[in-house]
């Protein structure tokens, strides 16, 4: 749970940090989009909209959709993955933060408030925090870390489902590189390289699920494709990192089927 102190601190100043937009990718989503969607409507923060990008799903997502009116803004129709479907939100969203959060994951109460208060306090352009990542087992880790740029160009060490970008990011960086199917959160954020100005909150403020195509093998060469074309990693340094992270990702695969 997020701390109250920090909400009512917020909710002093209500507004003051600038308006949020939340922004949401799903294709056939039915089973989790519900618990999502409330998870943020039902947050606190007194100045935000919510974005829903849906793919053209056929499963009863477009009915939980229209069962929400006017309360969240959403379009349904084909895209070409996340990434395109998060550039056609961010040409929708007016917010002067935006964040993402998929459609099987859900915020914890308080959770853009206590983004907000960091984005009052402190002139930043991101801002990450600590995310549950549930297993299907019903295990559960932490992940996340404050953000440096030496450790960031080595992997992915903040959980962008935890994370508030500042509107000027996308302005000055540019949208997703829809050539990403799997990493381009990464991707973008190694185009600042070391000059991102950011803050770690280091409280949990999401649920994650666990399973998607970013715990890959195909992610992991995306990565390397991102680190050394964007980030200017040594493409030796690269590949032996992508090595690395290759055997960690056999050994979590292994450790889960053993522990069934």
């Amino acid at each position: 749970m997020i701390d109250r102190l920090l909400v009512q601190e917020v909710n002093k100043s209500a507004g003051i940090a600038g308006k949020v937009t939340v922004i949401t990718a799903v294709f056939n989503g039915a089973a989790t989009l519900s618990r999502c969607i409330e998870s943020v409507l039902t947050q606190d923060y007194p100045d935000f909209e919510y974005i829903v990008m849906d793919g053209g799903s056929s499963d009863g997502t477009i009915d939980i959709l229209q069962s929400y009116g006017d309360r969240i803004v959403w379009r349904s129709e084909r895209d070409s993955g996340i990434y395109d479907a998060w550039n056609k939100a961010l040409a929708l969203a007016s917010g002067e933060w935006i964040a993402f959060i998929g459609a099987d994951d859900f915020y914890l109460p308080g959770a853009i408030s206590a983004y907000m208060l960091i984005a009052r306090q402190q002139p930043v352009e991101y801002i990450s925090s600590l995310v549950r990542w549930v297993q299907p087992s019903g295990s559960s880790s932490l992940i996340g870390e404050t953000w440096a740029w030496p450790r960031f160009r080595t992997l992915m060490t903040t959980a962008h489902v935890g994370s508030m970008h500042n509107a000027s990011l996308f302005k000055k960086y540019g949208t997703y590189d829809l050539s990403y199917r799997i990493v381009g959160d990464y991707e973008l954020l190694l185009r600042p390289q070391g000059q991102l100005r950011t803050a770690f909150l280091a409280t949990v403020t999401v649920e994650m699920q666990a399973g998607g195509t970013s715990d890959s093998f195909a992610a992991l060469v995306e990565a390397r494709r991102a680190k050394v074309l964007t980030g200017g990693r040594n493409s030796t340094i690269a590949d032996l990192e992508f090595r690395i992270a290759q055997g960690k990702l056999w050994v979590r695969r292994m450790l889960a089927r053993w522990t069934r």
